[in-house]
């Protein structure tokens, strides 16, 4: 199971990486036909709507619970009990969040098959591009974000409350200490 998480860990990064580099390649693209040939107003949509794909999709599957900004110092004073209680109250309230409001948000995403791109265009077929599709990666990120943090209730629910960073630095410095003993000998 390690290995399948580890390597769909890696391919959502190389996506995520990819849609970042396309960004960029089509921003390059965009400054060369501003000043040598004629304007291209489809690049400027092109690159948000990579850049709502590339956010939705990052934040889903590459971003992980460490990594985002917490407002941490009563969950960091009060003691391993009082963490797991704030840990599962916060994992159920975000997974119940996501998953209710994704009907109403599905709904939406529907209704907005009406709505076509601008100037962008499928390559394959030369039509315009619904805004369903363009948006349909918040569906698919709420799905992820509820799974998440379903999953994460029932951890804290088997194994306690993450580990603070102070936690984890101590015991990076401990297992570090006992890496010099086992050398020393």
């Amino acid at each position: 199971m390690k290995t399948f998480i580890r390597g769909f860990s890696r391919l959502a990064e190389a996506i995520a990486g990819g849609l970042l580099a396309a960004i960029f390649a089509i921003f390059l693209l965009q400054i060369l036909l501003r000043y040598f040939f004629t304007p291209a107003g489809w690049t400027l949509e092109l690159i948000g709507i990579l850049w709502v794909w590339v956010i939705f999709f990052a934040c889903a599957f590459v971003v992980r619970e460490q990594d985002h900004v917490k407002f941490d110092i009563i969950y960091l004073s009060v003691g391993k009990r009082t963490r797991q209680i704030f840990a599962l109250i916060a994992a159920a309230a975000i997974a119940i969040g996501m998953l209710y409001t994704f009907l109403p948000t599905w709904d939406y995403i529907e209704w907005m098959k009406i709505r076509k791109t601008t100037t962008v265009r499928n390559p394959f077929t030369g039509a315009k591009i619904p805004m369903r599709d363009v948006f349909s990666i918040y569906a698919i990120f709420t799905i992820a974000v509820a799974a998440r943090y379903a999953w994460l209730f029932f951890e804290v629910l088997r194994n306690g409350p993450p580990k603070t960073e102070l936690e984890l630095v101590v015991e990076a410095v401990h297992e570090a200490d006992q890496d010099e003993k086992g050398d020393a000998k």
